[in-house]
C-alpha cells in the first residue's frame, strides 16, 4: 500500500464528532468513531455498504439518535447527541442535500427554492412575485447557475437541479462560510457528463469558503474535489488522510482492507471452443454492423463512448430494441425475439442500466423483487406457495450476499449494491444461457462492486456466459476475459489478455474510421 500524506494537526473545526456510536437491535452500525470537519473544507465520507456513513448523516442530520456518550461541536458550541434533533440540527447550521434531491418538476426555479424558506407577500398578504423572482435572479447569478426564475425546474439538466436543491439549502446564510453543506451522494443519480457540471459547482463554493461534508461512492471524483478523506469500515473509523497525492488504488485498500488487484475474480485462461451466441451484421438504430461470437463460460466486454449504440446493442440481443438487419443466433440456433418475455423463455437475462426504473419493482418488498422472475413456479392449482416463495427468497439472500434486515423490506430501502444483487438474483436464480449486464456497478460502492462480480464469475462456472457493458476502461480489464470496443456502429478492436485500463482507454480515444 502506498505510503499516505501525512495530514496536518487539527488547529479548529466547524464540525467535531466524538465517541459516535449507534446501534440497531443490539448490532453496532456505528462504534466509537470520530470525525472532525474544518472550515472551508471538502471533506468526503467514505465506505462500502455497512460502513456506518449513512448512519452518521442521519445522526447529524438529527432523524437518528445516538447512543449516549456521543458529543457533537459546531464551531464553540459542545452538544451531548443523545438530545440531538433536526430542528437543533438546522439551527446550528447543518444543511443537507440528499441523493435524490426532493425537487418539483413541474414548478419554477423561483418556487422550488422558495420551499426552502417563505414565499415573500405583499402588502395584500399574496405572494410576491416580483420579490422572489428577483430573489431568485440574485441567488442564481451568485451561484453560477444560467437560468430564469420562472423556467420550470424540470426543464433543466440534472446536475443544474441538483445545485437549485443546493441553493434552496443554503440560500438562508449571510456568507458561504457558515455552517456545514451536507451532500449525500450528490452524484449518483446523475448521468456522467453531467457529473463534472456539479463537481464544478462544489469546487466554487469550497473556493468560496463553504465547508462541504461530502459522501460518494465514486473515488476518482471524490479525488478531484476533495481536500480530506474519512474513510468507515464496519462502522468503525478506519482513518483520515489528505487527498492530495492519494491513489485510487491505495484508498480502494482503505476502503475494503485489500489492494485493487485483489478486489476482482480471476479471468478464465481462455474462452472455450463453444460459441454460444453468434451475432452476425446485425444493424439498427446506432449500429450498423456488428459481428461477434460470445463462448461458453465467457465474459465479454463491450466498450464503447456514451452513443456507440452498446446499450442498444443489448436490448437488441434481449428483443427490446428493433433490430433492421442481421442475424442472431443462440446455441446454434437463429432467433429473432419479438419481445423480451421470448428472450427469457430461450434462456437470455438482461439487468438494465436504469436499476431503479426499468429492473426494480418500487414500493413492493424484497422477495417479491427476487421471486418475480420465478413467480410462476409458486403457483398450483390456482394457488400461491407463499412458504416456498419466502424459503426461496432467504436462501438466494444468502447466496447473493444481500444485506437486508427482512426479506419484507421495501426494496428501495436498500442501497444501490444491495439493491442490484436483488436483480442478479432473480435473473440467476433463472440459470441463464447467456446474462447480459448493462453497467451492473453503476451507483455501488467498491465492496458491493466486487461482490457482484464474484457473483458474476461464479454464474459463468456454472455454465453461464456473460456480455458486459460497463463505462469504467479499469473495471473491464479486471472483470473480463475479452473486450470489444464499439466505435462508428461497429467492432473496431478485439481486445484480448492482458486487458489493461490504458489499452482500452487508448482504444476509446481513437478517432472512428467509419
Amino acid at each position: 500500500m502506498q505510503s499516505l500524506a501525512p495530514v496536518p494537526s487539527v488547529t479548529d473545526s466547524v464540525l467535531r464528532v466524538s465517541e459516535l456510536s449507534k446501534a440497531y437491535n443490539g448490532i453496532l452500525a456505528l462504534d466509537g468513531v470520530d470525525l472532525d470537519v474544518r472550515p472551508g473544507e471538502v471533506h468526503a465520507l467514505l465506505g462500502g455498504n455497512g460502513s456506518g456513513k449513512s448512519t452518521l448523516i442521519k445522526v447529524l442530520a438529527g432523524v437518528v439518535e445516538a447512543e449516549p456518550g456521543a458529543v457533537l461541536q459546531l464551531g464553540d458550541e459542545v452538544t451531548d447527541l443523545a438530545g440531538w434533533n433536526s430542528d437543533k440540527a438546522y439551527a446550528a447550521g447543518l444543511r443537507f442535500v440528499h441523493q435524490q434531491p426532493a425537487v418539483f418538476a413541474d414548478l419554477s426555479i423561483a418556487e422550488n427554492i422558495a420551499f426552502g424558506t417563505t414565499f415573500p407577500k405583499n402588502r395584500a398578504g399574496k405572494i410576491d412575485w416580483k420579490a422572489l423572482n428577483a430573489r431568485t435572479a440574485d441567488l442564481l447569478a451568485l451561484f453560477g447557475v444560467e437560468a430564469s426564475p420562472t423556467t420550470p425546474l424540470g426543464a433543466l439538466r440534472a446536475a443544474d437541479r441538483t445545485r437549485i436543491a443546493i441553493i434552496r439549502a443554503v440560500q438562508d446564510r449571510d456568507d458561504a462560510t457558515s455552517g456545514v453543506l451536507v451532500l449525500d451522494e450528490p452524484t449518483a443519480a446523475l448521468p456522467a457528463e453531467e457529473v463534472e457540471h456539479l463537481l464544478d459547482s462544489l469546487r466554487r463554493y469550497a473556493a468560496a469558503g463553504q465547508t462541504i461534508l461530502y459522501v460518494s461512492h465514486r473515488l476518482d471524483e471524490v479525488l478531484s474535489v476533495a481536500d480530506r478523506v474519512t474513510v468507515l469500515r464496519d462502522g468503525r473509523k478506519v482513518d483520515t488522510v489528505a487527498a492530495k497525492g492519494l491513489s485510487e488504488a491505495a484508498l480502494v485498500e482503505l476502503i475494503v482492507g485489500r489492494p485493487l488487484d485483489r478486489m476482482f475474480p480471476e479471468p478464465t485462461d481462455a474462452p472455450a471452443a463453444d460459441v454460444v451466441l453468434s451475432v452476425r451484421g446485425l444493424r439498427g438504430g446506432p449500429l450498423t454492423d456488428v459481428t461477434l461470437d460470445l463462448h461458453q463460460g465467457e465474459v465479454l466486454g463491450i466498450a464503447g463512448l456514451l452513443g456507440s449504440g452498446r446499450s442498444e446493442l443489448l436490448r437488441m440481443v434481449f428483443g427490446a430494441y428493433p433490430v433492421d438487419s442481421g442475424t442472431i443466433t443462440l446455441g446454434g440456433r437463429q432467433v429473432a425475439f419479438g419481445s423480451p418475455s421470448e428472450a427469457m423463455a430461450a434462456g437470455v437475462a438482461y439487468v438494465p442500466e436504469e436499476r431503479q426504473l426499468d429492473a426494480l419493482f418500487q414500493g413492493n418488498s424484497v422477495r417479491h423483487n427476487v421471486s418475480a422472475g420465478n413467480a410462476r413456479s409458486y403457483f398450483s392449482r390456482l394457488l400461491f406457495h407463499h412458504d416456498a416463495e419466502k424459503r426461496d427468497t432467504q436462501t438466494a439472500i444468502q447466496q447473493f450476499l444481500i444485506r437486508v434486515g427482512t426479506d419484507t423490506q421495501a426494496v428501495e430501502t436498500l442501497s444501490g449494491g444491495n439493491a442490484q444483487k436483488v436483480v442478479l438474483a432473480r435473473w440467476l436464480r433463472r440459470k441463464p444461457a447467456v446474462l447480459l449486464l448493462d453497467e451492473p456497478t453503476q451507483g455501488v460502492d467498491i465492496g458491493a462492486r466486487a461482490e457482484i462480480y464474484a457473483l458474476v464469475r461464479e454464474a459463468t462456472r456454472n455454465g453461464t456466459s456473460v456480455i458486459l457493458v460497463a463505462s469504467d476502461p479499469e473495471e473491464m480489464a479486471h472483470a473480463c476475459d475479452r473486450v470489444l470496443v464499439l466505435r462508428g456502429g461497429r467492432i473496431a478492436a478485439d481486445v484480448r489478455p492482458p486487458v489493461t485500463g490504458d489499452r482500452l482507454t487508448a482504444l476509446l480515444a481513437e478517432r472512428s474510421t467509419a
